[in-house]
């Protein structure tokens, strides 16, 4: 897609976003730059929310001032990598996304940031480098024991090690249902086990089985440099529970 027609296609996308959304935010910006992720390899930023805070004790509209900016040469980088790019989808996506950085901004939290963070480890993961295990939990809370990172869905499970050792399968909840699989041999620290065959599900669904420790216990084992073990494995058609 030509600049001209990016542009055009964002100042639409802009015009979308309903007055009161956008209350704060003084304009967009259209770039020609291509921004690259400062870590992740073929990843680049395709928009931002730059905003300043003005010493005040309210927070609103007023103090708290936003630009939103979209990298033309970002979408043009990743659409070279992906064949069926979808630039308007990606154009309308992008400006709602920053746009709700704003308004997060403005409620006194940035949870986005955090799935962006979840997002970022989520591909070191699947690239081979250090990764954090407990990235998942930086996601959206949908349940208790629930969460999701963009398309990805992670349900959590604590255990004790004699718990764990004296379960014969691991039964969990999905979409209002039970479902079970058997259990892994070693619990570890943190134990990702990706579930297929699930109705209704996303690409990537995954029960995380976590060891249940006291806090005290976490922090000695950081203090102490213990490094976290980390387990995958796959399991298929888990069965259904009544």
């Amino acid at each position: 897609m030509r600049f001209e027609r990016f542009e055009e296609v964002a100042r639409r996308a802009w015009e979308d976003i309903p007055p009161a959304y956008r209350e704060g935010i003084d304009g967009l910006v259209v770039s020609r730059e291509a921004v690259p992720h400062p870590e992740l390899p073929d990843i680049w930023t395709l928009g931002m929310c730059d905003t300043e805070s003005y010493p005040s004790e309210w927070v609103g509209p007023d103090t708290t001032r936003s630009v939103v900016i979209l990298y033309w040469g970002s979408f043009r980088n990743l659409a070279r990598l992906d064949p069926e790019f979808d630039w308007e989808a990606e154009i309308h996506e992008t400006v709602e996304h920053e746009v709700r950085h704003h308004l997060e901004w403005l409620a006194g939290h940035d949870h986005l940031g955090d799935v962006d963070y979840a997002m970022d480890e989520s591909f070191k993961r699947n690239e081979g480098r250090p990764w954090d295990p407990w990235f998942y939990q930086h996601g959206e809370r949908v349940a208790p024991g629930m969460y999701a990172v963009e398309d990805q869905a992670f349900v959590e499970l604590e255990f004790t090690p004699d718990a764990f050792e004296s379960a014969r399968e691991i039964v969990f909840e999905w979409r209002g249902s039970r479902w079970a699989f058997a259990r892994p041999e070693t619990l570890g620290d943190v134990h990702f086990v990706r579930v297929e065959g699930l109705p209704d599900a996303p690409p990537l669904v995954e029960v995380v089985l976590v060891r249940r420790v006291g806090w005290w216990e976490r922090v000695k084992g950081a203090l102490r440099g213990r490094a976290t073990e980390v387990l995958e494995s796959d399991v298929s058609n888990p069965s259904r529970r009544p």
